[in-house]
């Protein structure tokens, strides 16, 4: 596979992705690369959006099999900034080829997750294809934002499920029903987290990922966010949206100690991202949010520690629960 390109294009889930059983790690990093080529194509902001949406669409078609035409994404390769995204671009042919390698329901698997992907990357080109600094685009409500979770990442954690359970424990003795679920509010929870997170980048792209209406209930409009002042009056709505982030990442670990315990690769593997998101919480509880000078996030030093600690700590269980330790609110 693209190893290489895989591991510059997102290095903590290539740490993540390495931990990971063999039987699965080829498709889980295949579809990660693929939607990470879709979403460097969706956020070439340089490009306009319609030809954005009509690369996105080619590309849609070939992962879903609708076209044998072969892709060429030049003009987009050339306005990365990310030497790494350039080169994701020139060799998405590598990629697409790698799908005729996959038997048929493992196919099946990455089209229907991609297909998911690309429809909320659509829906954000065209909500916020006309924003600007000068102009910030909203969300309208929670359960639009609770669908974009859902379709950029909450869609992940079933995929990731029906992956596992196909190859790694077929036989064991699990409520997929629950595990599904459970699996969709870990990925919604991850992105959460990076949308409270990215606040003051998005707003300056002309993008506000939370709602109209809890704002409106602050006394604040979108653009009053630009202003780091305005921090204590914001920081009772955006902290709602903390609680649901940390509700969603504690489902997140339920899932992971829900999974047979001797699968420990991937217990571990669902472990760096859920540790990762809640030590990131705690950070955003306590800095200022909107300030773009200081970006809220773990040090990739950190994540190392964060790794390496987890798998000291997988042979006790005692040790092992007390990683997670959701924030003080």
């Amino acid at each position: 596979m693209l190893t290489s390109v895989l591991k510059e294009v997102s290095r903590t889930f290539y740490l993540a992705m390495r931990v990971l059983p063999s039987s699965v790690r080829r498709q889980i990093g295949l579809a990660y690369l693929l939607a990470r080529t879709t979403d460097t194509i969706a956020d070439t902001g340089m490009v306009p959006v319609e030809r954005r949406l009509e690369a996105l669409n080619r590309l849609r078609e070939r992962i879903m099999g609708a076209s044998r035409t072969p892709v060429e994404f030049g003009e987009l390769a050339g306005q990365q900034g990310s030497p790494a995204e350039r080169v994701l671009l020139e060799r998405c042919e590598e990629a697409l080829g790698l799908l005729d390698g996959l038997n048929d329901a493992d196919l099946r698997r990455i089209r229907d997750v991609l297909a998911i992907i690309t429809s909320g990357q659509e829906m954000d080109l065209r909500l916020f294809g006309s924003a600007t600094g000068g102009r910030i685009v909203g969300l309208a409500s929670d359960k639009e934002l609770d669908d974009y979770t859902y379709r950029v990442a909450g869609c992940v954690g079933e995929f990731w499920t029906k992956m596992c359970r196909a190859h790694v424990f077929p036989r064991a003795k699990l409520d997929d029903a629950w595990l599904l679920a459970n699996g969709v509010r870990f990925g919604k929870g991850l992105q959460l987290v990076n949308i409270l997170r990215d606040i003051p980048v998005d707003l300056r792209n002309g993008r506000c990922y939370l709602p109209k209406g809890p704002l409106l209930a602050a006394g604040l409009e979108a653009d009053d966010l630009l202003e780091p002042r305005n921090e204590p009056q914001f920081r009772p709505a955006y902290a709602r949206y903390l609680e649901k982030a940390e509700g969603h990442l504690t489902a997140g670990w339920a899932y992971t100690n829900a999974l047979p315990w001797r699968y420990a690769r991937v217990r571990l593997a669902c472990a760096s991202p859920l540790l990762i998101g809640i030590r990131t919480i705690a950070k955003l509880r306590t800095g200022n949010v909107l300030d773009p000078s200081h970006r809220l996030k773990i040090p990739r030093a950190e994540v190392k520690k964060l790794m390496l600690r987890s798998v000291l700590c997988y042979p006790f269980p005692r040790a092992w629960q007390r990683l997670f330790t959701a924030p003080a609110t």
